[in-house]
């Protein structure tokens, strides 16, 4: 694996999303999104259905090209205009489809379309090596062999094969979709354990979930959408489980969330 990643230690956010704003013709989906991730943290990021999410992670990626605001990695100013930009400043996402190949095993997966090469031939020697030492970084143990084809594997094991490949890279901001989604609850567990293992080893991580449990168990901060405005973006230890249900559904929970004058415009 890669030498240690030199990250900000002074409290500056991985990322930071000011004023950001993106439509799809006259439909604006995102408006005036602020936000902050940090390392060696989990922010959870929650809404319902249609708050925006799925905009605002491919905004990140790159994948869609934000209209107006501002986009600042590590305390800097960037323009992100494609995942490769993405990818080369250490933001690494984890889809909910996992983007694994079945037929092929752990470490083919992990470097799939990066791979290492010795001369005319492919390194297997080093690709399996750095495969097994980024597992074990993560304290990984469900796995029998890296070499396992990634179609034996259950659920839970394929979150791991896809999250460990994210780590491999270099990562420094990991956003994980809905990575317990469908998962029995033993796989859940292990998971969500590795899920707080990557923000205890300095990722920023942005951790995608309708289930509120898994929410309260692993995040330190909470960023709630509601339709598209961020309506809280705060530390999960300032609210409550039913003071986010609201914020999801309705923008606004007593003091926190949008201004009411907003909120009613939204509504209408």
């Amino acid at each position: 694996m890669s030498a240690p990643i030199d990250r900000p230690e002074d409290g500056t956010p991985t990322l930071e999303l000011r004023g950001v704003n993106k439509s799809f013709g006259a439909i604006q989906v995102l408006h005036d999104v602020h936000m902050k991730v940090y390392p060696g943290q989990v922010t959870a990021l929650v809404g319902d259905n249609g708050a925006g999410k799925s905009t605002l992670i491919k905004s990140i990626a790159g994948i869609h090209a934000i209209d107006s605001g501002e986009f600042l990695f590590e305390g800097k100013p960037v323009t992100v205009s494609g995942p490769r930009e993405a990818a080369a400043l250490g933001i690494e996402i984890v889809y909910q489809d996992l983007a694994l190949a079945d037929n092929l095993d752990v470490v083919q997966n992990m470097f799939l379309g990066r791979e290492r090469k010795n001369g005319i031939l492919l390194d297997e020697t080093s690709m399996e090596e750095a495969a097994r030492d980024t597992l074990s970084k993560l304290s990984v143990r469900t796995l029998k062999s890296v070499r396992q084809l990634v179609s034996s594997l259950s659920g839970g094991q394929r979150q791991t094969v896809a999250i460990a490949k994210a780590v491999l890279w270099e990562s420094k901001l990991v956003v994980l979709d809905e990575p317990t989604a469908a998962l029995g609850v033993a796989q859940t567990r292990q998971v969500l354990d590795l899920v707080r293992r990557l923000a205890d080893t300095g990722h920023a991580v942005v951790f995608i979930s309708h289930n509120m449990v898994d929410v309260f168990e692993v995040s330190d901060r909470i960023a709630a959408l509601y339709l598209g405005r961020m309506a809280a973006d705060v530390p999960i230890s300032q609210v409550d489980r039913p003071q986010v249900i609201e914020l999801i559904t309705a923008g606004r929970s007593g003091d926190l969330g949008i201004a009411p004058a907003e909120a009613a415009a939204v509504e209408v």
